[in-house]
């Protein structure tokens, strides 16, 4: 097992991906002290496992009140692992019909259909809801994000501690080799798209908008939540791309995440876990999303279905 954060997908996705588990906690959950904040709205801590038991554990571990830690809840932490094995008789789980829509992968689309067949001979329903405002997530999320990104990353400026670029003429010379050297081009270009958003001119017409529209989306989650107990979808909408495949094109990676930023923009849990692989041997995840604090049913619906599917694992030679 490992750990990872997840401010928009960065557990879920690639456990999608290497066929195994992921789980992004309740905003709140799990205490992020001690982690570097990126977007603090967004960030969570969460665990990477073999399978769902073992998530359960780490769970177990991970979650739970800290007071050195602002945005942690003090809400009672049940055993996760008295969830695991349990059935799913009875149960609603939700399909977006926003998530099922061109530009998904129809490897990835026929595993998920396996999934949803799975889950209803597991004893659970599945029924059509609506988040109308998907469409926006992927916009909202990359104002909001990388706005708290760049006044979080203003600190590494080289002054107190961290790297400090060498052969600088001045102060602004320092900052500016600094934070040229240590950071990557995608965090530069999230940095100045987040300063930009924030700039006097512009924050009523971004930064303000994308807080109004998030609002938008967790009500969508809490209607949802009246018709059934979970929500069902793709974790990715393609299976892994080649390592540098999307580097010149930012905008096609951005949009990778439109399955999985919503659980962030809502603050509310999310699991993935194999569902299958495509012909050529990539895995393929499924994403369970819950109600805020209800990791508990997560682990029960993945664990009903890792039973009934019994999806192979496979290893790399490596």
């Amino acid at each position: 097992a490992s750990i990872g954060s997840d401010t928009g997908g960065s557990i879920r996705q690639p456990a999608a991906l290497c066929g195994v588990v992921g789980m992004k906690p309740t905003y709140g959950r799990v205490s992020r002290f001690g982690l570097i904040a990126f977007a603090s709205s967004l960030d969570q801590i969460g665990p990477f496992t073999k399978d769902v038991e073992d998530c359960a554990i780490m769970m177990n571990v991970l979650a739970g009140y800290d007071p050195k830690e602002s945005t942690s809840v003090p809400t009672e932490v049940p055993d996760y692992r008295q969830f695991a094995g349990r059935d799913i008789q009875g149960w609603k789980i939700g399909i977006p019909k926003e998530y099922f829509v061109e530009g998904i992968d129809p490897e990835v689309n026929a595993a998920i259909q396996k999934t949803i067949a799975v889950i209803e001979q597991s004893g659970g329903q599945c029924v059509d809801i609506s988040l109308p405002h998907t469409q926006y997530c992927v916009a909202t999320y990359y104002i909001i994000a990388p706005a708290e990104a760049s006044s979080n990353l203003a600190r590494y400026d080289g002054v107190k501690y961290g790297l400090r670029a060498a052969d600088v003429r001045d102060l602004l010379d320092m900052y500016k080799k600094t934070r040229m050297q240590g950071f990557g081009a995608e965090v530069k270009r999230r940095i100045m798209i987040g300063t930009y958003a924030l700039s006097a001119g512009y924050y009523d017409a971004y930064y303000k908008k994308a807080s109004q529209v998030r609002a938008l989306i967790k009500r969508d989650f809490e209607e949802a939540w009246k018709k059934c107990d979970v929500i069902l979808t793709p974790t990715t909408p393609t299976p892994a791309f080649k390592i540098g495949e999307k580097t010149d094109d930012p905008l096609q990676m951005y949009l990778s995440d439109i399955f999985t930023i919503s659980a962030n923009l809502a603050g509310i849990p999310g699991i993935s876990l194999p569902c299958g692989f495509t012909s050529g041997g990539l895995p393929i995840g499924v994403q369970f999303l819950a109600s805020h604090f209800e990791e508990g049913k997560l682990i029960q619906i993945a664990s009903a279905y890792e039973k009934n599917a019994k999806i192979e694992k496979r290893r790399p030679a490596l």
